[in-house]
């Protein structure tokens, strides 16, 4: 129930479905007369439209997640494993083509395969599935057996996670399939901005991981401005904010992590 309800919530709360939402709605109410709320729900979604297009915001919002783990200067000698999270592959492109092909959050998969060839040693835990509600597409632990076949990574080194399908289910789902022992170490890869939410989660299913963030959307120098990036890529930066307070906030209110913003330990 929880899945089905957060993606119906961001479905109508992510910006331009909001922004789009509250156009039409403005049409209906001048085409009823109710000139005040129709003045209202246009002027809001201007408003938002323009901010998280036009504006540093979504930058500003993202930074402090991103900011929030460091990547370790050094790992140890040895590793047990590398957990990457899905979300980097074009699901629905790849089901069809049968390739690997990368979205916007591939350096999840290219930084984990640069640490399987410094580590040969370790295991790599893909997890994801299919985290759609109508889509369809080929879950990332399924693409991932041919892109690291493609780099000449052994089939045997693989531990395939594909039925989770929220960040929640990550967590679970990877710690009953590897059951991590006292004393091994694990690397967790995912983007940047998810990383908090991501260590939270891990944290609370008593699955210990060292984060490795990767995928950084912002440089931390943005500032508040005008006009700092191209409207698509603000929009898609605040858009990627939106969600991961939004979802940080939900996973704290139901008990799913136990502090609103994890921290390093």
């Amino acid at each position: 129930m929880f899945f089905v309800l957060s993606k119906v919530f961001w479905s109508v709360a992510q910006p331009l479905n909001f922004a789009i939402i509250l156009l039409i709605a403005g049409r209906l109410a001048a085409l009823f007369r109710w000139r005040r709320l129709a003045a209202t729900a246009t002027i809001v979604a201007t408003l938002v439209l323009a901010i998280s297009a036009w504006t540093s915001v979504g930058a500003l919002m993202l930074n402090p997640l991103e900011e929030r783990f460091k990547r370790p200067q050094a790992l140890p000698d040895h590793i047990d494993g590398i957990v990457v999270l899905g979300g980097g592959l074009e699901g629905a492109i790849n089901l069809a083509r049968g390739g690997y092909e990368m979205n916007s959050g591939g350096d999840r998969f290219l930084e984990t395969a640069v640490l399987a060839r410094r580590f040969p040693d370790a295991n790599i835990l893909v997890s994801g599935g299919t985290g759609t509600l109508m889509l369809e597409g080929e879950g990332d632990a399924d693409t991932a057996v041919r892109f690291f076949g493609a780099l000449g990574i052994p089939r045997e080194r693989l531990l395939l996670e594909n039925k989770s399908r929220n960040t929640a289910e990550n967590a679970e789902f990877s710690k009953d399939l590897v059951n991590p022992q006292p004393g091994e170490t694990w690397v967790l890869v995912t983007s940047a901005h998810h990383m908090p939410r991501s260590v939270g989660l891990f944290r609370k299913v008593g699955f210990p991981i060292i984060p490795w963030p990767v995928d950084y959307r912002t440089s931390g120098e943005e500032g508040w401005g005008l006009f700092r990036d191209n409207p698509v890529d603000s929009l898609q930066t605040t858009t990627m904010a939106v969600r991961e307070w939004i979802g940080l906030f939900g996973y704290w209110f139901s008990g799913r992590i136990d502090t609103l913003l994890p921290a390093p330990e």
